[in-house]
């Protein structure tokens, strides 16, 4: 698994075998050790349904033979399944109690080969859950007492582990340079430990903060090149999130079909393996592509958009997850601002009726227009006051910044 991948297909026959000779045993250590790994397996490969099973069942075996060591992995591994499942509350609540029990004096042993240190997935998995619900500077805070860990424990697995959770958390608070610095780090380890699993998501990420700092080219090239890489491992989890990396990045070089037909492929990946983290971040990029490319009439993309921003909100709200019901809501307002302001300019085709009828007809049309107009706008504007208002924290992320300009230039419009 480390030389190979986390979702390596030679990883999964032993494994199993191992499941099958240790039932035999009844219920000890060893079944709990070979359940985990085998759930980090399915895990990796993508099969997420298949690692919540699996999951569910540690949770329960360590409960009996109630060992807090094993209690600590239990937790951890349960509560990272869930994040990625898109449950992200009950994913807190797992690795909170995951953490509550650790103690690096005492844990920091790997269970089987390729698992990394308990305390570094933990606090790696719990600053992605962080920035989810909607706490990017408490997201911040995790991922430095990860990295803080792994260097103390000076264990390079975990450490490429903590460094590929900064890249992700840095992303999603779209801090390219930041990025950058935790991804190239992360690559330089991974080729020297030989770390193929980490160096595919380092060459994808360090390929995203190439193109957020205007390398675009470049960017997009190292994505490609990352997946390729990636996928060669047989990794299946994160890919929808990867592929949404560059079909954004495709969207900003103009490339918008291309971008499209990315989002189609994540869709589906999210759709087959469970994978829902990201689902709505999915969602609001195919309204943001839709409304750029070319292949439809203007009005057929405006209400298409607008239907993915809408499922994109229901999404981050069923989730309770506040950073991405706030993207998807500044798209949907933005959509609205620029109806608003397209309205107010149009004019209303009157041609064949008489002077009078013209004239009265011009006034019905502009006041049903205003009144259409404005109530878009108290809408887009007690929508994203609403959600903006609920962050405590985070303000100095561009997301935030963004949303605050846009609240103001909706006041003025208001």
């Amino acid at each position: 698994m480390i030389t190979r991948g986390y979702g390596a297909p030679e990883a999964k026959e032993p494994y199993t075998r191992a499941l099958e000779i240790c039932q035999l045993l009844g219920e000890t250590p060893r079944l709990f050790e070979v359940v985990v790994v085998l759930m980090g397996f399915y895990q990796g490969h993508g099969e997420l349904r298949t690692a919540r099973e699996l999951g569910e069942r540690g949770l329960t075996l360590a409960q009996r033979l109630r060992n807090p060591a094993l209690l600590i992995w239990a937790h951890n591994m349960k509560g990272e399944n869930l994040l990625y499942l898109g449950e992200f509350t009950l994913a807190r609540e797992h690795l909170e109690q995951s953490m509550a029990l650790y103690d690096p004096r005492k844990h920091h042993l790997n269970i089987g080969s390729g698992v990394n240190d308990p305390g570094v997935a933990c606090l790696g998995h719990e600053a992605m859950t962080l920035w989810c619900l909607g706490y990017p500077d408490r997201a911040l805070k995790k991922i430095r007492a990860a990295i803080s860990l792994a260097q103390e424990l000076s264990y390079s697995l975990s450490l490429a582990r903590a460094l590929d959770f900064a890249s992700l958390v840095h992303q999603c608070r779209r801090e390219g340079r930041a990025a950058q610095e935790r991804a190239e780090l992360m690559v330089t380890i991974s080729t020297e430990q030989e770390f193929p699993f980490f160096l595919g998501h380092g060459t994808i990420l360090r390929g995203w903060a190439l193109a957020e700092q205007e390398q675009r080219e470049e960017g997009i090239s190292q994505i490609r090149q990352g997946l390729v890489a990636y996928q060669a491992t047989g990794g299946g989890l994160f890919r929808p999130y990867f592929l949404a990396l560059l079909a954004d990045t495709c969207g900003k070089m103009g490339q918008y079909e291309e971008g499209l037909t990315l989002l189609a492929e994540a869709l589906a990946a999210a759709d087959k393996n469970g994978e829902r983290f990201y689902e709505a971040e999915l969602y609001r990029l195919k309204g943001e592509l839709t409304l750029q490319s070319s292949v439809q009439s203007k009005e057929s993309r405006v209400n298409k958009a607008e239907e993915y921003f809408l499922q994109a909100i229901e999404i981050a709200r069923k989730q309770q997850a506040k950073s991405l019901e706030l993207r998807a809501v500044m798209s949907l307002a933005q959509l609205w601002q620029q109806q608003a302001l397209e309205h107010g300019a149009g004019s209303v085709d009157q041609r064949g009726k008489s002077k009078a009828t013209r004239a009265k007809n011009t006034e019905q049309e502009s006041r049903t227009t205003q009144h259409a107009t404005r109530s878009r706008l108290v809408e887009a504007h007690q929508m994203l006051s609403e959600i903006y208002n609920w962050f405590t924290e985070g303000f100095g992320t561009k997301d935030l910044q963004e949303a605050k300009a846009l609240l103001q230039s909706l006041e003025s419009g208001v």
